[in-house]
């Protein structure tokens, strides 16, 4: 990852502090940060998690399905990379999935991630300060460590997230982070009832179906949510994902 430019990555960290937009969508943006994460890793695949009131964790966004299953797999197990950072408040990195230590440390999960093709895995707490709002997986499918820099970068990142989304203005109109992740989490399930429409409608894996409704919602200026909504209880009305032929 250090061979990145200097202009990319001050293109990211604009993108990822950029929170201070109309109708700012959490989920488009965990989103946005799941996948810059990725493309800057090389063959990674990201996932993130957010901790409601009560401290616990729900899924929130993955560049991949993949790397979904391995968050959905960490909470539903209480054990993972993910669930150490998000306690410990620090990250947990180059650790080799297939090692004894990893076994010891996740009996569940590093058999699992393993056994899914992954090598390595790397867990950045979302924080400021000693406030830990959630945490980010990097899985990758080769061993290879990320050096001090890398670390530096991804964890400057996350901590950027953390708190663009703690200061994001709907908080300031008088709203509350507890309102908008319920909400967030609300679209998350419609989400995902979406991408099983479209995968169906157009014989695409559930991957594909997201990247045409966030492509959808994009070209004509639409929330995320709102268009996963509309899939879901009236895709007709949508005739760019109705069609198959529309691709």
């Amino acid at each position: 990852m250090t061979t990145v430019s200097s202009e990319r990555l001050a293109k990211v960290f604009v993108e990822v502090a950029d929170t201070l937009i109309d109708e700012f969508d959490l989920i488009e943006f965990l989103q946005m940060l799941a996948d810059r994460i990725a493309g800057l890793t090389g063959d990674s695949t990201v996932g993130i998690l957010l901790a409601d009131p009560k401290k616990r964790l729900h899924f929130m966004a993955a560049s991949a399905e993949s790397a979904k299953f391995l968050e959905l797999f960490q909470l539903q197990h209480q054990d993972g990379p993910c669930i150490d950072a998000f306690h410990s408040g620090q990250p947990v990195v180059n650790t080799d999935l297939t090692a004894d230590a990893a076994t010891a440390r996740w009996e569940r999960f590093a058999p699992h991630a393993a056994d899914d093709g992954y090598r390595s895995v790397h867990a950045f707490p979302l924080r400021l300060r000693r406030e830990v709002i959630g945490a980010m997986g990097v899985f990758g499918r080769t061993v290879g460590d990320l050096d001090d820099s890398d670390v530096q970068i991804v964890q400057a990142l996350a901590d950027v997230a953390a708190i663009s989304l703690l200061q994001e203005r709907v908080i300031r109109r008088g709203e509350v982070l507890t309102e908008q992740l319920q909400g967030a989490l609300n679209s998350r399930i419609v989400i995902e009832q979406a991408k099983g429409v479209v995968a169906q409608t157009h014989s695409v894996d559930v991957d594909a179906a997201f990247d045409l409704i966030r492509g959808y919602a994009r070209s004509n200026n639409r929330r995320l949510s709102d268009v996963a909504h509309t899939v879901v209880t009236d895709l007709a009305s949508l005739p760019g994902l109705a069609d198959p032929g529309s691709r």
